[in-house]
C-alpha cells in the first residue's frame, strides 16, 4: 500500500493533471513512439491521429490518481482497459517503459510545477496501479489460453463468406485456418484484428464486436465501411476489409475479449442500438432467443434510413417468430421509399418519451451501443427516468472509458 505522504501529493495534484491531461497524453505518445516505434503495431493509429487515444490516457491517469486509495471505485475502467490490453497483447515487461515515459511527459508539460516530490509520488502511484493491471491481465491471459479452443496472441482465420447487411455494412464469417476448435465467448464481446494492409508501414489494430450468438463453429463480425466525408479520410481498415479482402482470404485475430456482456438473469431486457452499434446487441438478442426464450426483450434500433439499416430483415424475423421479442425502429432521415414501405416506427431519435411509451417495465436491464452523442443522449434519458446505474450497461467504440467523463 502507498504511504500517506504519497497519497496526499497524488490526490492534491490530480486537478493539475486533469487540467493538462490532453497535453500530457499527446506528449506521452510522442515520447513513447520515439523510444519504441514498434509499438505503432499495437495502437489504433487512426485514434492517435484524431487525438482520441491521448485523451483516453489522460483520463485514465487522473481517474486513477483521484481514486488511488480505492481502485475498486474505478473497477469498470480497469477491467475494460485490461480486456483491451489482453486483446492487443500488452505484457508486464512493457509497463516500466510506459511509466518512465508518462513521468517524463508530466515533467515536459508541467515544467517547474512538476517538483521532484510530485514526480516521485506519481512514480510510486504508477507502480501501484500498474501492479493491479498486471495481476488482472496475467489472469486474463491464463484464462483465455487455457479455455477450450483458446489461444495466445493472434491466430489465422479464413473468410468463409462475406454478406452485405446494408449499403455500408458487411458481415465476415470466420473459420479457423488450422481447423481446430475455437473459443466460445459471451454475447457482447469482440474480436481484435491485426490487419496487414498493403502499403501501410505498420499493422493496424481494430476491435470488432461479434454479431452472432456464441456456440457456432465460426465467428461473425460485421464491419461498417467508413467512407471519406466532411474532410475526414476514408477508413483504412474498413475499406480494406470491404474492398480488398475476398472470400478465402486470411486474417489474424486474438481471442474474444470485452467486459460489455449480457447478464444471465431473467429480468426483462432493453437493447438499444444506433448505427453499427447494433453488432453486440444483435449477438445479445440472438443469444436470448436461443438460450432464454422466455425472457422479455425490447430491441430498439436507430438508423439514418433503410439503406443504412443493417440486419433489418433478421431482427424483423426474430420479432415475428418469438412472442417475447418486440422490436422498434427509428429513422432520423427516412427516404421516400422508407415512407412508402412503412418500414420504420418513428421518424426522429430515441428519447425518453419513446422509451417510456414502448418499454413494458421500468425494472428492465438496459444495454446500449452507438456513437458517443447517441449514447450520451440515451444515458441522460435513463438517468432522467431514474434507472439505477447497476441496470445500465454500454459499450463505447473508442478508447474513452466513461460517457460524459472525458
Amino acid at each position: 500500500m502507498l504511504d500517506s505522504k504519497t497519497i496526499e501529493i497524488v490526490q492534491s495534484t490530480v486537478p493539475v493533471l486533469k487540467e493538462h491531461s490532453k497535453q500530457i497524453g499527446k506528449r506521452f505518445y510522442e515520447l513513447l513512439f520515439e523510444k519504441a516505434p514498434d509499438l505503432y503495431n499495437m495502437f489504433n493509429q487512426t485514434n492517435q491521429k484524431r487525438g482520441i487515444q491521448q485523451e483516453a490516457l489522460g483520463y485514465a491517469v487522473y481517474a486513477a490518481g483521484e481514486h488511488i486509495t480505492n481502485l475498486e471505485a474505478i473497477k469498470p475502467v480497469i477491467e475494460r482497459i485490461s480486456q483491451k490490453h489482453r486483446a492487443i497483447g500488452v505484457k508486464a515487461e512493457q509497463y516500466p517503459v510506459v511509466g518512465e515515459t508518462l513521468l517524463q511527459a508530466v515533467k515536459d508539460v508541467l515544467g517547474d510545477a512538476a517538483s521532484d516530490d510530485i514526480i516521485e509520488a506519481w512514480g510510486k502511484a504508477y507502480g501501484y496501479i500498474a501492479n493491479a493491471f498486471i495481476e488482472l491481465e496475467e489472469n486474463l491471459y491464463k484464462e483465455t489460453e487455457s479455455q477450450p479452443g483458446g489461444w495466445e496472441g493472434y491466430r489465422s482465420f479464413y473468410i468463409d463468406k462475406k454478406v452485405e447487411e446494408s449499403d455500408n455494412v458487411m458481415s465476415f464469417y470466420l473459420k479457423a485456418k488450422d481447423d481446430k476448435a475455437i473459443a466460445s465467448y459471451k454475447a457482447g464481446q469482440y474480436l481484435t484484428l491485426a490487419a496487414a494492409v498493403p502499403g501501410e508501414k505498420y499493422t493496424h489494430i481494430r476491435h470488432y464486436s461479434l454479431s452472432e450468438a456464441p456456440g457456432k463453429d465460426y465467428y461473425r463480425i460485421s464491419v461498417k465501411r467508413e467512407d471519406a466525408h466532411d474532410g475526414a479520410p476514408a477508413g483504412i481498415v474498413s475499406n480494406y476489409l470491404h474492398n480488398q479482402v475476398q472470400t478465402g482470404g486470411t486474417l489474424k485475430f486474438s481471442a474474444p475479449a470485452g467486459d460489455f456482456v449480457l447478464d444471465d438473469s431473467d429480468q426483462p431486457v432493453v437493447l438499444i442500438s444506433g448505427g453499427i452499434g447494433i453488432t453486440p446487441l444483435l449477438s445479445m438478442l440472438n443469444t436470448i432467443v436461443e438460450k432464454q426464450p422466455t425472457r422479455k426483450v425490447t430491441f430498439i434500433h436507430a438508423a439514418i434510413n433503410g439503406k443504412t439499416h443493417a440486419f433489418k430483415e433478421q431482427v424483423a424475423q426474430l420479432d415475428n417468430d418469438n412472442e417475447n421479442v418486440t422490436s422498434f425502429t427509428c429513422y432520423s432521415l427516412p427516404s421516400e421509399e422508407d415512407r412508402l414501405g412503412d418500414d420504420f416506427d418513428k421518424e426522429g431519435y430515441v428519447d425518453l418519451e419513446l422509451l417510456q411509451s414502448i418499454v413494458p417495465s421500468k425494472e428492465a436491464v438496459f444495454y446500449f451501443c452507438g456513437s458517443i452523442p447517441f449514447m450520451e443522449a440515451i444515458l441522460k434519458a435513463l438517468h432522467r427516468w431514474d434507472i439505477p446505474n447497476e441496470r445500465i450497461h454500454y459499450e463505447v467504440f473508442s478508447p474513452v472509458a466513461i460517457l460524459g467523463e472525458k
